[in-house]
């Protein structure tokens, strides 16, 4: 899930339509992990990070730059109901080493109000998740509020249908917004979940491949959420989901500008803490190189702040 949007139910839904067993819906990808050793603190330990998880052997020749590294703010949404929740939670993440965040809405504060409190922590709110604008009014209101923020990106977090024509009519209203947000000096994007690789529109066609048809590659990049990237590889039967994704990656002709770095419980199938796993991000890293790498975890193990500490402390040390 992401701000609010339930991208298992939707994932669900699609396999039960194709008839699929629930059973495989979180089923564990055959990987080797090993559990991150956990200190006083309750932070994860890095344990080189790569290698304490059997991945990126014979590698570690670069690292995720601190200046990239971000945090989806629906991660914490358990901790940021209050006022005073809100102001911890980011004081917390200026402690851990956060420079940017995400956001999942402005929990009850103006654009100009959050930017100054971010300012003050050193912190920049670089991009957003936001819905598909209901008018033009919105549209500019949305744009104008990333000005203010001080954002680079603006990504439409969560779409779901069967039917291919919606899919098409989304596909050209967010052209039609990123040449908008493009006069703004923003960037436009599309944030998946697994939906969109497992959904058969007729004849096999899914909307993953609408998208990638359809969007304007020089105004829509991608946001790829890694983990419903696998999620969409062990769901389609993909013999290797860490390849699936990284194909995910390669071949939409849009640019892929943005992971969401979350990672997937070998058991569970559900979200984990970074470096738990069974998601190679080395590999993945490897593959493709980004402009943000976002933390997110909609499932916290401990606790939101404890997600967040190991996530920073995992992309900080990790190497690939």
């Amino acid at each position: 899930m992401c701000f609010g949007y339930d991208g298992e139910s939707a994932l669900r839904d699609s396999l039960d339509r194709k008839g699929a067993s629930r059973r495989t819906l979180f089923r564990g990808a055959a990987a080797g992990v090993a559990g991150a050793a956990v200190l006083g603190s309750g932070v994860a330990a890095p344990a080189s990070a790569s290698k304490g998880r059997g991945h990126g052997h014979g590698h570690g020749c670069r690292s995720v730059p601190h200046d990239e590294i971000s945090i989806q703010l629906y991660t914490l949404r358990a901790a940021m109901s209050t006022p005073e929740g809100v102001d911890l939670v980011l004081t917390r993440l200026a402690q851990y080493g956060y420079e940017k965040v995400e956001l999942a809405g402005l929990y009850g504060r103006t654009a100009s109000a959050m930017r100054a409190q971010l300012n003050d922590l050193g912190i920049r709110a670089s991009s957003s998740h936001d819905g598909i604008s209901a008018d033009a009014a919105a549209l500019r209101v949305k744009l104008e509020n990333a000005l203010i923020l001080g954002q680079r990106y603006v990504n439409v977090p969560y779409l779901n249908s069967t039917s291919l024509a919606d899919w098409q009519r989304w596909a050209d209203q967010m052209n039609a917004e990123a040449a908008v947000a493009k006069r703004y000096g923003l960037r436009y994007g599309y944030h998946n979940h697994a939906h969109e690789f497992t959904i058969d529109l007729g004849g096999g066609l899914t909307p993953w491949e609408v998208l990638t048809s359809r969007l304007d590659r020089k105004l829509v990049h991608l946001e790829v959420d890694l983990y419903w990237a696998y999620t969409g590889g062990v769901n389609t039967g993909a013999a290797d989901p860490d390849r699936f994704a990284i194909d995910v990656i390669r071949e939409a002709p849009q640019t892929v500008r943005q992971f969401h770095v979350k990672d997937r419980d070998a058991a569970t199938g559900d979200m984990c803490d970074l470096g738990t796993g069974v998601v190679d991000f080395p590999r993945i890293f490897r593959s493709h190189t980004v402009e943000e790498y976002i933390v997110e975890n909609d499932t916290p193990d401990v606790s939101p702040l404890t997600s967040a500490a190991v996530g920073h402390l995992y992309l900080d040390h990790v190497e690939y």
